[in-house]
């Protein structure tokens, strides 16, 4: 059985996962997402619009999880979150606006930082907070079989 420590490896090596919230019905909501990951703060930050779905989700109920896959079909880490979200960007340099460009950077080059800026406000980004609780999940070398 994997520990805790391989578990979150599998977490640090990725920036892809699988944002499960639940729905006021109570049906999860599952989007892919790209992540940043902090190993000394235990944390996953995302990117969304205040408009989306999860984003609506996780101000409203904070229970999250995040789904990495691993190297494999068979081997995967699951993160039990608390979900934080941040205000939305509104205006060029605010707290909002510098963390969205924080997570922005890791998958985008782009340099022009007045029109990331102009555009995570125009999109009405916040971050969203993915704080690890418990994990869980199958760290395997090789799939079984092989």
């Amino acid at each position: 059985m994997a520990d805790e420590q391989q578990l979150l490896d599998v977490i640090a090596t990725s920036n892809q996962g699988i944002l499960a919230a639940v729905t006021r019905a109570g049906y999860p909501h599952l989007t892919n997402v790209l992540y940043v990951w902090n190993g000394e703060e235990r944390t996953a930050r995302v990117s969304t619009t205040a408009d989306r779905v999860k984003g609506r989700i996780l101000r409203r109920d904070h229970h999250a999880a995040l789904h990495v896959s691993g190297p494999h079909f068979w081997s995967y880490a699951v993160a039990e979150c608390d979900a934080e979200t941040s205000d939305v960007a509104t205006m060029p340099g605010d707290e909002a606006s510098r963390e969205l460009l924080a997570v922005h950077s890791a998958f985008s080059d782009e340099q022009d930082e007045a029109a990331v800026f102009a555009r995570l406000i125009d999109e009405r980004r916040l971050v969203v907070r993915l704080r690890v609780r418990r994990v869980y999940g199958v760290v395997l070398a090789n799939p079984p079989g092989s």
